[in-house]
């Protein structure tokens, strides 16, 4: 059995399609797979809760509560417990208000909850599916680290042929295998990510930062765990989740927090990626009260915090990876290349500020890489789920030509 001991969460949305979900719950047992069903309101008109019970050996969840003992079906608890969070089929509906955060049901919830990778697999007509909103949403989707099943062509319940058949169960559950039991090109890996901004105090109430939302090196950090590494995230202030399981989350605010927490896991580690946009200065002084205005200028005196990537550099064992970022404004390609040399990196990511729809904020970011050897490749603009495969596919080529 494929998947012994899997745990599924399967969602069921309000389909017609949801007729699929018995059988696809019949072959995932089948596998070995434990499989949890939750339903929207809607799914129980096309499909009874009681076939997916006796399917899923489980009890079936609508509800927030069971309204007979009122028991609480703790949406928390089921992101928690899932390997694979698989909502299937998903209407263009469920999909939207997974796109934009709306959570009026349990599958919502338990989606905004999940600790696990989440694989989608939508279900409508053709013309739902090829419209702008919709096909906007799955890209908002895949930028999350959602994993989107294509759907197939074909004859649809309107009675037209085209694309938006959700994939037959046979198909899905041979993805899931796959997703599963894959080789993972990082398997025994473990990495250091550090992302987001730090916050530097000026007094009680206020700080020096930046911009960073931290979007590029958690999507770093999903991918490197997608690929079988362990992942440890030292992460600024950010409004940010992590998905996958095998990421250990460590908040910091400050530059001296991120260097400290670093400094400490990174003789744990293959590789680090230096993603974070650390503050460059502190004040020297932090005020005890908030300072008041007053008629006066006031003067901040700065001083250099402590450059990671280079204290980091300076430890680095030959076996070790350190890939550091570089975000300029100006002669980008001779400071990025610079810092190879000084900090010690294999390779640098330069961002461009200069690059329209790149940088600080945006779904999408362009990059270059550039190695040791002054070897630079560019890559077009793109969300930063995709960039971040492309900046891990670099670190999986540099660690084969090191083992050969």
């Amino acid at each position: 059995m494929k998947l012994n001991d899997k745990h599924i969460l399967l969602g069921i949305t309000g389909s017609i399609a949801a007729y699929k979900a018995a059988i696809l719950v019949r072959l995932l047992v089948k596998e070995g797979a434990q499989v949890k069903v939750v339903m929207t309101e809607l799914a129980k008109e096309f499909i009874t809760p009681l076939t997916m019970a006796t399917l899923s050996k489980n009890p079936i969840l609508v509800d927030f509560f069971d309204p007979e003992n009122g028991q609480w079906n703790s949406h928390v608890d089921l992101g928690m417990w899932a390997d694979l969070y698989l909502i299937a089929p998903a209407t263009a509906n469920t999909m939207g208000k997974m796109a934009n955060g709306v959570a009026d049901n349990l599958l919502l919830t338990s989606y905004l909850s999940a600790k696990c990778p989440v694989m989608v697999a939508p279900a409508m007509d053709l013309d739902m599916f090829q419209h702008p909103a919709n096909t906007k949403n799955i890209e908002i989707l895949k930028s999350y680290g959602n994993i989107i099943l294509e759907p197939a062509t074909g004859e649809l319940a309107s009675g037209l042929s085209g694309k938006g058949r959700m994939e037959e169960p046979e198909v899905i559950v041979e993805k899931v295998i796959d997703f599963f039991t894959s080789k993972k090109k990082l398997n025994n890996k473990t990495v250091l990510v550090t992302a987001g901004p730090t916050y530097e105090p000026i007094d009680p109430v206020r700080y020096i930062g930046n911009f960073s939302t931290g979007k590029m090196g958690f999507a770093i950090a999903e991918e490197l765990a997608n690929q079988g590494a362990r992942v440890f995230l030292i992460t600024g202030p950010t409004s940010l989740n992590t998905i996958n399981k095998s990421i250990s989350r460590i908040d910091v605010v400050t530059a001296d927090e991120m260097y400290s927490a670093a400094i400490n896991y990174f003789p744990k580690c293959d590789i680090a990626v230096m993603s974070a946009a650390v503050a460059d200065f502190k004040p020297s002084e932090l005020f005890q009260e908030k300072v008041k205005r007053g008629k006066d200028n006031l003067q901040i005196n700065l001083v250099p915090n402590k450059d990671i990537a280079a204290e980091l550099g300076k430890i680095k064992s030959k076996n070790q990876v350190l890939v550091g970022f570089a975000l300029e404004t100006n002669n980008e390609l001779e400071n990025a290349t610079q810092k190879i040399k000084s900090k010690n990196l294999d390779f640098i990511v330069l961002n461009s500020l200069k690059e329209k729809g790149a940088g600080f904020g945006f779904n999408t970011n362009k990059i270059s890489i550039i190695d040791k050897n002054g070897r630079k490749s560019d890559f077009e603009l793109k969300l930063k789920n995709k960039v971040a495969i492309d900046i891990v596919n670099k670190l999986v080529d540099l660690l084969n030509q090191k083992n050969n």
